[in-house]
């Protein structure tokens, strides 16, 4: 079973003297691709040198909503320059977040639409972060999909780590919108989420960890979250969609492959 880990915050420093070996482990597990995402402009920069330093890890820069208080235009720039670089696949993690009170709200719109703007003129997808925001997010959204070019119509993004209600999900699916799937999936108490999985066109559905948070089930509470963990994601959504786990496997890395752009798989030693 091969896999694709569409959302793994590689750079922070739960992992710090463990990547090598966490990379390793995940291409033992069958995780061949590794997409890490910004969160900060030093978080983009130290995500792009990672892509650098491992074959199957792949980069997005932004800068997240909770990370928006001191928000500059200038930053488009640098991220513009960021986003240039070598195997940076997307724009993200973008979004809004009411959950936490750490940017307010009228400069988290301003800068997750200034970032949209920037996707659409590289034509990069985006990776949506949504919390408690569903309604905003997706009214943003369904504004900035109509004026998205031809190269990005059928692959807008993704709503990351999708938790929203049922009529959200298919109001990003009208809009063109992947969703994906993390740890809470495999939760003794999501059946509201397991039954919105279940019910994802098999072209619009991903596997992510977002790690080193919302580690599945199995190993919940007792580690960092890592990218070898999506397996068990993918498991337990196989069977809540009565598909072998290879066929799923091989369903979500080609919907990210679509996606993201991204190549064939490397040959993806550690380090």
């Amino acid at each position: 079973m091969r896999l694709i880990d569409t959302h793994c915050h590689l750079d922070f420093d739960s992992y710090d003297g463990l990547r090598d070996d966490i990379v390793r482990e995940a291409v033992e597990a069958g995780v061949t691709r590794i997409l890490n995402p910004g969160t900060d402009l030093a978080r983009s920069r130290a995500a792009v040198d990672l892509a650098a330093r491992y074959p199957g890890v792949y980069a997005a820069v932004a800068i997240h909503p909770n990370s928006t208080a001191g928000w500059s235009d200038e930053w488009i720039e640098t991220l513009r320059v960021l986003a240039a670089q070598p195997k940076v696949v997307a724009i993200g993690e973008i979004g809004l977040d009411y959950h936490w009170d750490d940017s307010p709200k009228q400069t988290q719109w301003h800068a997750f639409e200034a970032q949209l703007a920037l996707a659409a003129a590289l034509e990069l997808p985006v990776i949506i972060h949504n919390r408690d925001a569903s309604s905003d997010v997706l009214d943003i959204l369904a504004r900035w999909v109509p004026t998205l070019p031809l190269a990005l119509r059928d692959r807008p993004g993704v709503l990351h780590s999708f938790s929203a209600p049922q009529a959200a999900a298919e109001r990003g699916l009208s809009l063109g919108f992947y969703l994906g799937f993390t740890g809470p999936v495999t939760f003794k108490n999501a059946d509201d989420l397991r039954h919105i999985a279940a019910r994802v066109p098999d072209d619009r559905i991903l596997v992510e960890t977002d790690g080193p948070f919302l580690t599945p089930h199995l190993y919940r509470g007792r580690r960092p979250n890592r990218p070898a963990y999506v397996r068990l994601i993918a498991e337990r959504l196989a069977a809540l969609r009565t598909v072998s786990d290879e066929t799923f496997a091989a369903q979500t890395s080609a919907n990210a492959e679509h996606l993201f752009r991204l190549p064939p798989e490397p040959d993806f030693p550690a380090g």
